[in-house]
């Protein structure tokens, strides 16, 4: 028995022979939208080491003041006066030489935070029946081009550390 074998006839207008331009735009486009997110994301993790970078600053800090009243427990009082707002003038930064007072010791601190945090930054001491507070705010949104945006719950850092002395 002879069983014929019929080829089916194709024009060569319709076999593939590679890709369309169609599909390579498209892979292009989503390779492209992929990279997007990927750049979108690296400036996020960015931005977020820069804030997290404050924090950390802004806790040793703190924590330099603590450690300077725990030193100086008599006078811890006089530590009060390192309280200052956001948007005052930096003082001169040197380190304290010769007769170092509290007084020069405050001076030199917040001009580390200045200096650390920007002239945005604003610390609040508290000490009150042996329980010292320092609490130091500082402009978390520096990315921000947006004033309107630079509003809200996350507009500033806060970081408020207390002991007892």
């Amino acid at each position: 028995m002879f069983v014929s074998r019929r080829r089916r006839a194709t024009s060569p207008d319709r076999a593939q022979r590679g890709f369309s331009l169609i599909e390579v735009m498209v892979a292009v486009l989503i390779l492209a939208i992929g990279l997007l997110g990927f750049a979108l994301m690296q400036t996020m993790g960015i931005r977020f080491a820069e804030s997290s970078n404050y924090r950390t600053q802004a806790i040793n800090l703190a924590y330099d003041l603590l450690d300077q009243m725990r030193a100086n427990r008599l006078l811890a009082a006089q530590y009060q006066n390192a309280t200052f707002a956001s948007g005052t003038a930096p003082a001169a930064c040197a380190p304290p030489t010769g007769t170092v007072t509290i007084a020069t010791r405050i001076t030199d601190w917040q001009c580390r935070v200045r200096l650390a945090l920007g002239d945005g930054a604003s610390a609040s001491v508290t000490y009150n029946n042996g329980q010292a507070t320092v609490t130091i705010n500082w402009d978390d949104q520096r990315w921000e081009a947006n004033s309107a945006r630079k509003t809200g719950t996350f507009n500033t850092g806060q970081v408020s550390l207390g002991t007892q002395l």
